[in-house]
């Protein structure tokens, strides 16, 4: 059976919106996506590094939308996440930044822009460990799911077979089980399930849907 994981994603502009989609996810989720931006590389302003928090048992992946995310690698580190995505397109010295946290326990993951090519970061895959295909709004819950995008996910497979592939943006009951069969191993799902009336049966049928 191939496992896809389900990663309800939360984001938020304030503490009280944070706590609400903690809550409305805290149940059944086991492995969380949290966004933090710096109203520059993503224009629209979320929560930032000290607004956040989660329990010890939640597996965390922290999305970090900066300009220069190296700037803040000592909070980071103690925030405790299991894995630290960044943009391939943020500034700064990135492989630096992957081996300071590769070399504290936190793995380290790279997200793309539909406009970056998987092969402008090829130089990077042998080090990370997850990268993450972009097709949202930098910042905001449900964007589009450009399945063109693809081609992505099995470029990306070709250079390095053993890299876990997350989709960002998008992602429904209609297109789940499209994004599983190409290849995706995280389903980073916003507004299909945090704008859900029953968010645990929307997380139940993405589940069904991709456990085949």
């Amino acid at each position: 059976m191939k496992y896809v994981s389900i990663c309800p994603t939360i984001t938020a502009e304030t503490t009280d919106e944070y706590m609400e989609q903690m809550q409305r996810i805290e149940p059944f989720a086991t492995r969380i996506h949290v966004d933090i931006t710096d109203g520059d590389f993503a224009p629209h302003k979320l929560v930032n590094f000290d607004q956040v928090w989660w329990r010890g048992d939640r597996t965390i992946d922290l999305h970090v939308m900066h300009r220069y995310p190296v700037d803040h690698m000592e909070i980071i580190l103690a925030m405790s996440p299991r894995l630290v995505i960044v943009h391939a397109e943020a500034e700064g010295n990135l492989m630096g930044f992957i081996e300071y946290l590769h070399r504290h326990g936190v793995e380290v993951g790279l997200a793309i822009l539909p406009r970056t090519r998987v092969e402008d970061i090829a130089p990077a895959l042998p080090v990370i460990d997850h990268l993450l295909v972009f097709s949202g709004n930098l910042g905001y819950h449900g964007g589009q799911a450009d399945l063109d995008l693809l081609d992505k996910v099995r470029k990306a497979r070709e250079l390095k077979p053993t890299i876990e592939i997350g989709w960002d943006g998008g992602i429904n009951d209609q297109n789940a089980r499209v994004l599983a069969e190409a290849g995706v191993d995280v389903l980073n799902v916003g507004g299909f399930i945090q704008g859900s009336g029953n968010p645990a049966g929307a997380y139940a049928t993405l589940k069904a849907l991709v456990q085949y």
